[in-house]
């Protein structure tokens, strides 16, 4: 007997969710989404370019009773880690101690990544399960960027179970201060060799 095909989507689209959206219009189509596979649950090259590049995320957990939580990660470019196709792993600094996001996972570990780049106004949402790790040291050693002022304290493990990424309706376009200082710093290498040329002609 064969198992009926249920799409990576369904982490997301639960039958409540499907209700609303056949009471409001947009079912049909994420139906045919669905029936010609849906969204991605492996890591594909793109995406994993994509993770690895990130400097700044937001974890979702939730408590056993339902109680959401968000957290922000950061570190430099790399600290999310990709292991392999269903994958991430990041080095857990050490911060205020509250141990929220440890908690929930402990007795729940369905979590939710939270991806966006300002500068092509482009989202990407994550959903899998999460669990920690303690006292892996080797691991937490392959995790740990190299040269960054961080105490690691634990290792975080994100199994993905599916992803979609978003239209960039609403996003406002930003862009991060190291990479308009390097462009500026190109532009003013380049106003600076012109007028080199200029004096050269003079």
């Amino acid at each position: 007997m064969t198992t009926p095909f249920t799409p990576p989507s369904d982490v997301a689209f639960t039958p409540a969710v499907k209700a609303i959206q056949a009471r409001k219009g947009s079912r049909g189509g994420y139906a045919r989404m669905e029936a010609s596979g849906g969204w991605d649950s492996d890591i594909t090259p793109e995406l994993k370019a994509e993770i690895e590049s990130q400097v700044s995320v937001m974890l979702a957990t939730a408590s056993a009773e339902g109680q959401p939580y968000v957290q922000h990660r950061g570190g430099p470019p790399g600290f999310l880690r990709v292991l392999d196709e269903h994958t991430i792993a990041f080095a857990d600094f050490a911060g205020n101690r509250q141990y929220i996001t440890q908690g929930n996972l402990a007795e729940n570990p369905r979590a939710f990544l939270f991806l966006i780049d300002y500068a092509r106004r482009r989202r990407t949402k994550i959903w899998g399960r999460a669990r920690v790790v303690e006292g892996d040291h080797a691991l937490l050693a392959r995790l740990m960027p190299t040269g960054y002022a961080a105490r690691p304290e634990q290792v975080v493990l994100f199994e993905v179970q599916a992803w979609d990424r978003n239209c960039p309706q609403h996003i406002p376009q930003r862009f991060d201060a190291a990479d308009v200082q390097a462009a500026l710093q190109q532009r003013d290498e380049r106003i600076a060799e012109l007028e080199r040329q200029l004096a050269a002609r003079g």
